[in-house]
């Protein structure tokens, strides 16, 4: 097990030192920053002092040592719109991203595995393909068409539910949040909803599959013929069995509610970190997406190695077949 542990951390830190390199050059080749500093009448000499001042007139190797220093240290230099630390305007705008990313989490679950049950069980029943037609509209319906049409029938047309904003939050342990009131929640609603729906359609599809599976099992089947309820078939014979798949795959997919809720946070002026980026690319401001998109691998890595580590104490093949390869 410690050896398995071992592996892995150590594939994560080549993992991050390569997406280290890639992020800078990549945004290193994006354009000139110095261009959105100044004002469009400023002279050479104003955009050469802009240019010392940033560091932007060393080699590219320099800049890179600099930056390699900054993360060392937990920085990712300054912010060159907003004048202050990247890596602290990100952390700021993290709870924010972070509970609309569990609360989107939380809905695909809570919806996703009871439909992906009963579509499972009863697969011919009308019900069950009303449910699979609608997570394939899941899947195919673009996110930014679905968070319009959201705010229009429930905010515009009806009425019940805020089309923007974050609602009133409050500090617990430092951290502020909006899931303690009922207007928080009125808030979060139609924009966890929107970013849940292809993960919904993923756990339903996933969820009916494995029931699917395992009701024709032998110990199903036994479990059958020696009268048990169907309660009792179905929490503990079949969705038992197949929740570690689920489980494993919805750790995965959280890192990505995360990376990818940038449209979401945009079309219904969420306060997270996408909307940050997007103000950031927008800017080119370039330690801002570098340490957006660092702290996004470093949850992907994270949440990975802790997934990866849980399965293998679950099940003990994982461990044999990584000291095999």
């Amino acid at each position: 097990m410690l050896a398995f542990v071992i592996r892995r951390l150590a594939q994560a830190f080549f993992v991050v030192v390569a997406m280290v390199v890639l992020v800078f050059f990549g945004t290193y080749v994006i354009g000139d920053p110095v261009w959105m500093m100044v004002p469009g009448d400023a002279t050479q000499e104003q955009v050469e002092e802009v240019r010392r001042t940033f560091g932007f007139d060393q080699p590219v190797y320099i800049q890179f040592l600099t930056f390699l220093g900054d993360v060392l240290r937990g920085e990712f230099g300054r912010s060159y719109v907003h004048g202050s630390s990247a890596i602290g305007l990100i952390v700021d705008r993290m709870p924010a991203t972070l509970e609309l990313a569990l609360a989107a989490l939380i809905l695909a679950i809570v919806i996703g595995i009871p439909h992906g049950l009963f579509a499972g069980l009863k697969p011919e029943h009308p019900v069950s393909r009303g449910i699979m037609a609608v997570s394939i509209l899941g899947f195919s319906l673009p996110t930014f068409w679905v968070g319009l049409m959201l705010i229009m029938l429930f905010s515009v047309m009806l009425g019940w539910l805020p089309a923007t904003g974050r609602g009133p939050v409050m500090s617990i342990l430092g951290i502020e949040t909006s899931l303690f009131s009922l207007e928080g929640w009125r808030h979060l609603f139609l924009p966890a909803l929107n970013l849940a729906l292809l993960k919904i359609s993923l756990v339903i599809r996933l969820t009916r599959s494995g029931a699917r599976e395992a009701s024709l099992q032998d110990y199903v089947k036994f479990a059958r013929a020696k009268g048990l309820s169907p309660r009792r078939i179905i929490g503990v014979h079949i969705l038992k069995n197949i929740m570690i798949p689920i489980v494993t795959v919805l750790g995965l997919e959280f890192g990505s509610l995360v990376a990818f809720s940038v449209v979401t946070e945009t079309i219904f002026a969420w306060p997270g970190m996408g909307k940050l980026l997007l103000e950031a690319i927008q800017r080119l401001d370039r330690p801002l997406i570098v340490g957006y998109v660092m702290v996004v691998v470093l949850l992907f890595v994270t949440i990975n190695l802790i997934v990866d580590i849980l399965y293998s104490a679950l099940d003990p093949r994982v461990r044999l077949t990584g000291s095999q390869s």
